[in-house]
């Protein structure tokens, strides 16, 4: 969902920043006055293409910045910085983006319909989503998925035994060498680690040697040994105990304290005992671990890191040197496997070839609706025979062609339709399915390009339909339509100091009758038109169409019922 958008210095626009609503956002304005290029700032930052010659007059650089709402409630923001020069940057949450990174990013926040390269019916490989959609094919295409899955790492593990002899050798020799080179290493877990703290006492040994000798001789036999000097302290302790019973407790406590001083002391002299300072123990440690740092280096960064090498190269081996009885298993399950994915995908693709025809005859009903009377619609769902062709979603080509007008041949929609009549399109099909994105934003503009009453009244409707369940963003020419939205803005565009300046405001309820006014009768607006305007507004609003939205969400629904039992 797009919450804020921030735009600078682009064409007419010096400085503007808007926040949108939930449901469905109408901006209108006089024509010219700049609500296509606030479309164009949206464009760009799902990585349309920049150009210099937006940038405003006079400035160096344009800057769009938005917050975008993920479904899972993150706030993701996206910048694109454009300079007079023709370069062109791009941030998502302030880290250097290309225009690749944010097309695949807006791919999944916004649809944008109207003339423009981010549209979904212009690309065929996302129609077959919107067919399942219409269709509700979930659990069919679950089944198919996971049926490609199983099939592709049969097939992958069946290639691993089909390589050439002269390729299975090579990387039989790797395989070994690298292997052998581990195996000689013979590296256990920790190890590294433990020789670490090894080197540490051996490096150390002379000093760690002094210190617990002159400890242990402090403590227990040298002159003036702390545990002698102890016997006169509990000498006294005992006449204390005698003249006073509260020193009898601390006195009692002799034994427990001379026990645990003479662990410590016998710990201090086996410790300088057992302590081995050689030269040739430090050379040994240092050598295994030079050898280990060799291993790491090559199949690291960690310890743990080679000892998975040394697993995943034996598995490699082993795999490489399968027998004919492993391969003749594996060419078994590849087949049954692919079998299996077939026979699902052929049943997804007979549910895909009726649907297409309830498709068809229900699209062409609403785009008459939606003042398209002409237009004809031909959903082709094509099974490929080829298997390289095939995906997760099954083994169909699925691709919409419209004839929008009599006597015009069926042709694929981004080769025939104008912006209008594919926002129309999508109109359509977003209120005929509606895969399960709340929270994505859809962006209108010229949807009303060439209709007007019913028509308009009817494209208003399904926009508010929309605005349910997603965020719509739509420039509307019409008072049918802006009548029905949640949220108003008006763009407006003065002259001042002899520069052009747009401006974005969010209308209030009167000041939106006033606007709606305009929209019915241009500049000389009456009070039978502000009476008309407001009459218009109170009868398009989400609430006194909640009935007729109802209605029309239990006939879709009703209808996909009956093509789920067909």
């Amino acid at each position: 969902m797009l919450r804020f958008l921030g735009v600078r210095h682009l064409a007419v626009i010096d400085r503007l920043e808007v926040e949108f609503e939930p449901g469905l956002n109408v901006l209108t304005g006089e024509t010219g006055a700049g609500k296509s290029v606030l479309v164009e700032a949206v464009d760009l930052l799902l990585g349309g293409r920049a150009s210099a010659d937006l940038v405003r007059t006079g400035e160096s650089a344009a800057t769009i910045q938005a917050v975008f709402e993920t479904p899972d409630g993150r706030e993701v923001i996206v910048r694109r910085e454009l300079s007079a020069q023709g370069r062109s940057r791009a941030f998502v949450n302030d880290a250097l983006a290309t225009s690749g990174a944010l097309r695949e990013l807006g791919a999944t926040l916004v649809d944008l319909h109207g003339q423009h390269e981010h549209q979904t019916l212009v690309d065929p490989a996302r129609h077959v989503t919107l067919l399942d959609a219409f269709a509700g094919h979930d659990s069919l295409t679950a089944d198919v998925a996971s049926a490609f899955e199983a099939w592709r790492q049969a097939a992958g593990a069946l290639d691993r035994t089909r390589l050439d002899d002269r390729e299975k050798q090579a990387r039989i020799e790797m395989a070994s060498f690298q292997l052998d080179e581990i195996v000689k290493v013979a590296p256990r877990e920790g190890e590294d680690e433990r020789l670490d703290a090894d080197r540490a006492r051996l490096v150390n040994a002379d000093r760690l040697a002094r210190l617990s000798t002159e400890a242990y001789a402090a403590l227990y036999e040298g002159e003036g040994a702390a545990m002698d000097t102890l016997a006169g302290v509990w000498k006294r302790l005992d006449e204390l105990a005698a003249l006073d019973p509260a020193f009898a407790e601390h006195a009692a406590q002799r034994e427990e304290v001379r026990s645990r001083l003479e662990d410590v002391a016998f710990a201090l002299r086996d410790y300088a005992s057992e302590l081995d300072a050689s030269p040739e123990r430090l050379q040994k440690v240092e050598d295994r671990l030079a050898a280990l740092e060799r291993l790491k280096r090559r199949y690291g960064p960690s310890l743990a890191d080679v000892l998975a090498r040394r697993a995943a190269l034996e598995d490699e081996l082993e795999q490489l040197g399968a027998s004919g009885d492993r391969a003749a298993k594996l060419e078994r399950v590849e087949a049954e496997r692919r079998q299996a994915f077939l026979d699902a995908a052929g049943h997804l693709s007979d549910a895909r070839a009726a649907a297409a025809r309830a498709l068809d005859t229900a699209l062409q009903d609403r785009l008459n609706e939606l003042a398209m009377p002409h237009a004809r619609v031909d959903v082709r769902v094509a099974p490929q025979r080829q298997s390289e062709q095939w995906s997760a979603r099954g083994i169909d080509l699925v691709e919409f062609f419209l004839s929008p007008n009599p006597g015009e041949d069926l042709r694929p929609l981004a080769k025939i339709a104008s912006g209008g009549e594919l926002s129309r399109i999508m109109l359509a099909l977003r209120t005929l399915a509606t895969p399960d994105e709340p929270g994505r934003t859809l962006v209108f503009d010229e949807v009303d390009a060439g209709i007007g009453g019913a028509a308009a009244d009817a494209v208003g409707e399904r926009l508010q339909a929309l605005g349910g369940r997603y965020q719509v963003l739509c420039v509307t020419h019409l008072p049918q339509i802006a009548a029905r939205g949640d949220v108003h803005f008006q763009i407006e565009k003065t002259v001042r100091d002899g520069r052009t300046l747009t401006t974005l405001t969010r209308l209030d309820s009167q000041a939106r009758v006033a606007e709606i006014g305009r929209m019915i009768a241009g500049a000389r607006v009456s009070d039978g038109v502000l009476a008309s305007a407001r009459d218009l507004v109170a009868t398009r609003t989400r609430g006194e169409t909640k009935a007729k939205g109802e209605s029309e969400t239990r006939r879709t629904a009703k209808a996909k019922g009956r093509r789920r039992g067909a």
